[in-house]
């Protein structure tokens, strides 16, 4: 190890090494690829970034003067290469580093002129340090190590393309370290198209998954997820605290919420600007705010110092985030808790998704107000200032608060100054109780109001009606019955003396209608009322009057409800196609004459029945075989060139006495083509 490593080492305090860091500095290495899984927390930055000093330092124990980057470090989002910065910069500060970032959300602008003036490191999210290498504000031709930290989360936001274009345009003889917390198959094609014969290592630590985490599912009815989330927060009192949310919604939601109950809360969601989320957590860490409520892509990465408590308000999607969730907290060998909120109907996913992360998670219920009360109590009487000697400028008080008041009064005011600066429990309900059953109504009285169905009336609107002009509230009014014409309310006995004075004299709602006091319950039947409503038919689920094919409806409405309709004047038939000639025009024609066609068209007779005539020819296209259909005459086709009924030989007859009629002719065979 370099000299100038070491004396950072030692002046931040470190003693040891953890696993990680001892293994990716073995001595046999040299400068040979790495595939590290290690879990959150364990040290990974210090060590990779003793892993790469070989690399980049060579023989000496410090650097040059800066030039184009030696080194260069890719992470997933902006608070974990921030983060990373800081950290590198402590570690190679003896050495005499320059350590420039790039990472979105902060000026273009001055990450260039950074860059013009030389770096050692460079730290830098995937789509900014594209933008940089596009833009040719960036040369990365001398490079001699790279770094993927968390690897599967870049892979999981969509920067495989991007971690692709940057290997690329790095140069083919350099030292390449992939850190990720699994070892999926994408990463290893990763890295096995982007590295040489690298060597995967796999820490002790990792096979027992954040043993300094306790994690507790707590179990909680359907609506009390949120209040057991204050209870958790109470109950541990942690000096930081992360609540782990899934949408921006739900952050907004939970904020509000906390703030409102006196907890110093910050928010750390995507729709933030770089800026926001850069002062939400220095207040984190300036102990201005003790909670943060965050998404999983805004929390990825960051280090809170004396982050005790991760709180999943939602359970994540996949057992490969609840690890990185919970890898906030436990870190630097300090303990920590992991509280998963889950409700009934989470309760499925929650045991799927410890099985699948192999976590042992002991399964209870969330403090209680109870829990929580005690709790206070034992942390007031552990606090050292009950140890703590009176000094001078204290004394002139302490004699007149005991000459003042007793031990007991004493006692009792610190107790409420104690409670007053800290927010009380929630009440919660039993996590698989069943809802109690509704408690009898009681001695009640009935009104008829002069409203019902055939009015439109409805019970969400006469509800409010009843308590406004009562002034009762909803729990004094039981059944509310609608009938076709009126309607019945129950009014609770006990309210009925303060009910009928908000009425008044007139006893009417706000709508006008009447009300009326019933001397006993009325006699309703049970269910639905029957009887066809108003302008509706039946609606009950057996089958109506059938209707005839070509009639009107056999339904009758109730007597009174419509009037007689006008009977239809009759208007005299028309023919759609009006007459070629005028029949008075014409000499009389002989019965059963057939008249030659006129015009294009050879096929159809120019003569047409008269108006009066509502017969049809009983012949077929053939002439002389009739037509079947009901009606028409059996037997053999009458002979030729006669009359074939009796409408004919009249019709034959009023057409030799000239009244104009005209016989139904045969319809002349249609020639052939």
């Amino acid at each position: 190890m370099k000299q100038t490593l070491a004396m950072a080492l030692e002046r931040r305090g470190y003693e040891t090494l953890t696993p990680v860091q001892e293994a990716v500095t073995d001595p046999s290495l040299g400068s040979a690829d790495l595939l590290v899984s290690a879990q959150t927390g364990s040290g990974k930055t210090v060590g990779f970034g003793l892993a790469i000093a070989g690399a980049i330092l060579g023989e000496e124990d410090r650097f040059g003067p800066a030039a184009l980057p030696l080194a260069l470090i890719i992470a997933p989002t902006r608070e974990l290469a921030l983060q990373v910065k800081r950290e590198l910069g402590w570690l190679y500060g003896e050495a005499g580093a320059q350590v420039a970032s790039c990472v979105g959300g902060m000026d273009m602008r001055d990450e260039r002129r950074a860059l013009e003036r030389g770096a050692h490191i460079v730290v830098a999210t995937p789509g900014r340090l594209r933008d940089h290498i596009m833009r040719g504000s960036i040369d990365l031709s001398d490079l001699r190590a790279v770094v993927l930290d968390e690897a599967d989360e870049m892979l999981d936001l969509g920067f495989r393309e991007d971690l692709e274009f940057i290997l690329g345009e790095s140069p083919e003889e350099r030292q390449t370290l992939l850190f990720s917390a699994t070892v999926p198959r994408a990463i290893a094609e990763l890295a096995k198209s982007y590295q040489r014969d690298a060597i995967r290592i796999s820490t002790v630590a990792e096979k027992s998954q954040h043993s300094d985490i306790e994690y507790r599912a707590m179990a909680v009815a359907p609506r009390d997820d949120e209040n057991a989330i204050i209870n958790v927060l109470r109950y541990y009192e942690a000096p930081n605290a992360i609540v782990f949310c899934n949408t921006r919604a739900m952050v907004n939601r939970l904020v509000t919420r906390l703030s409102n109950r006196g907890f110093s809360v910050v928010a750390l969601s995507g729709e933030l600007s770089q800026a926001e989320r850069s002062h939400a957590l220095q207040a984190m860490r300036d102990g201005r705010a003790r909670v943060c409520v965050a998404t999983d892509v805004a929390a990825r990465g960051i280090d809170l110092p004396n982050l005790d408590l991760v709180v999943h308000a939602e359970l994540p999607s996949s057992h490969e985030t609840l690890l990185h969730r919970s890898g906030r907290t436990g870190r630097a060998g300090r303990k920590g808790v992991s509280a998963l909120v889950v409700p009934p109907k989470a309760r499925k996913k929650a045991e799927r998704l410890l099985k699948m992360a192999k976590l042992q998670v002991n399964w209870g219920n969330a403090p209680s107000a109870e829990e929580v009360t005690e709790r206070d109590g034992a942390r007031m009487l552990e606090d050292p200032v009950w140890q703590e000697a009176i000094t001078d400028n204290e004394q002139p008080m302490v004699a007149q608060l005991t000459e003042t008041f007793s031990a007991d009064q004493l006692a009792a005011a610190y107790l409420r100054l104690w409670r007053a600066g800290r927010s009380a429990p929630e009440e919660l309900s039993e996590a698989n109780a069943k809802p109690e059953p509704r408690a009898p109504f009681g001695p009640s009285v009935w009104f008829s109001i002069a409203t019902g169905r055939n009015d439109g009336a409805d019970p969400r609107r006469l509800l409010p009606m009843l308590c406004r002009a009562g002034d009762i509230t909803k729990s004094d009014i039981g059944a509310i019955r609608i009938q076709q014409d009126e309607t019945f309310a129950e009014i609770r006995e006990s309210s009925l003396q303060g009910f009928l004075a908000a009425l008044g004299t007139e006893m009417v709602l706000d709508d006008g209608s009447k009300l009326t006091r019933l001397e006993k319950a009325p006699d309703l039947p049970a269910g639905r009322p029957s009887g066809p409503r108003k302008f509706d038919g039946p609606r009950s689920g057996k089958p109506g009057p059938k209707r005839p094919h070509r009639g009107k409806s056999t339904f009758e409405k109730p007597e009174g409800e419509s009037k007689p309709r006008p009977p239809r004047e009759s208007k005299p038939r028309q023919d759609a196609r009006p007459h070629r000639h005028k029949p008075e025009a014409e000499a009389p024609r002989e019965p059963n004459a057939i008249v030659k066609p006129r015009g294009k068209s050879a096929s159809k007779p120019t003569s047409k029945p008269g108006a009066g005539d509502t017969s049809k020819s009983l012949r077929g296209k053939d002439g002389g075989k009739p037509r079947s259909g009901p009606g028409r005459p059996k037997g053999p086709p009458p002979p030729k060139g006669k009359p074939n009924s009796k409408k004919n030989k009249a019709r034959a007859a009023a057409a030799k006495a000239g009244k104009g009629a005209q016989g139904g002719f045969s319809k002349p065979k249609r020639p052939k083509a």
